[in-house]
């Protein structure tokens, strides 16, 4: 079985990136914390939008 590759997310607002295998330690992420482990109530760090209004990229 091969592991998900991780993915990056990005704000629809402001642009900020949420990569899954950097994880935003400064926000209490640690490395390789994935999308759907981050609670529905989180928020951009940037700008304040919603986890709903994050897409997910194609890189």
């Amino acid at each position: 079985m091969t592991e998900t590759p991780y993915r990056t997310w990005q704000c629809r607002t402001c642009g900020y990136l949420y990569d899954e295998a950097a994880g935003d330690p400064d926000e209490g992420l640690a490395p390789g914390t994935r999308w759907s482990d981050i609670p529905e109530d989180w928020a951009c760090p940037m700008c304040g939008t919603p986890k709903s209004d994050f897409d997910m990229l194609e890189l």
